[in-house]
Formats: structure tokens, C-alpha cells, sequence
């Protein structure tokens, strides 16, 4: 049990977090799409600050329905992958807050840009979206 001295601060860098990653997509988005940004029914998703930076970048939220995990099959994905290729498996003991930031950065640049897919044809996002773009 957590009181709330120490809980609002977890939550307050989670939805740091959360904020930055979505600035940060954005921005990398080429002119003139129109993505779909795909998350759970979590408190987050529905703060008004989020709701304001997807308006501010003119993204569209995609949220599934109550018990249909399948309507949010790439959002889970990512996270899955996420937690299996950085979380998990390192020891994080004596991380500062902006080591794990820098690190989350990294991975989500890697994983944007040189992660190989199987869905892509053993391509990157990146490369996946220019070869249909050309």
C-alpha cells in the first residue's frame, strides 16, 4: 500500500512520460498524415492534457471497448514488446529518473527506426513506410 505523498508523483512521471512519447511521435510523423493513436481505457487517456496534445497534433484516439482486448491488438503489442525488450531482465536499482527517460528514448528511436518486423517483410517501420510511400 502506497499513501498518496509517494503514489501522485509515480503517477505524475508516468503521465510525463506518456506526454513526452506522444510530442515525440508526433513530431516524427510526415506532413500530412493522419494517424490513429491506439491506447486503453487508463485514466491517463482521458486527462485533459492528453486530450489537448492529440488535439494540438490533430491525432485521432482509437480506444477499444470494454473487454475487447482485440480492438487494441497494436497498442498491446508495442507494450509487450516494449516490457520484454527494455523493462524487463535489466536491473534498474539506482536509475535516475532521466537515465530511464534517456533509455526509453533510445529504445522507442530503435525500435522506430531499425527494429526489424516480420509483418514488414523483415523491414523497419521506417523502411516499411517509405517502400509504400515511393
Amino acid at each position: 500500500m502506497t499513501n498518496s505523498s509517494v503514489g501522485f508523483p509515480q503517477f505524475y512521471q508516468i503521465q510525463q512520460i506518456l506526454d513526452r512519447f506522444l510530442a515525440a511521435a508526433a513530431k516524427g510523423l510526415p506532413s500530412g498524415s493522419q494517424p490513429i493513436v491506439h491506447s486503453d481505457r487508463g485514466a491517463h487517456y482521458r486527462w485533459p492534457g492528453w486530450i489537448e496534445l492529440m488535439s494540438r497534433y490533430e491525432l485521432t484516439p482509437s480506444m477499444s471497448k470494454k473487454g475487447s482486448a482485440p480492438d487494441n491488438a497494436q497498442a498491446e503489442s508495442f507494450f509487450g514488446h516494449l516490457k520484454m525488450e527494455f523493462f524487463y531482465n535489466r536491473d534498474w536499482r539506482g536509475t535516475s529518473k532521466e537515465e530511464f527517460i534517456s533509455g526509453l528514448d533510445s529504445h522507442v528511436e530503435w525500435y522506430n527506426t531499425k527494429r526489424r518486423k516480420n509483418s514488414f517483410g523483415g523491414k523497419s517501420s521506417e523502411e516499411y513506410r517509405h517502400s509504400k510511400a515511393a
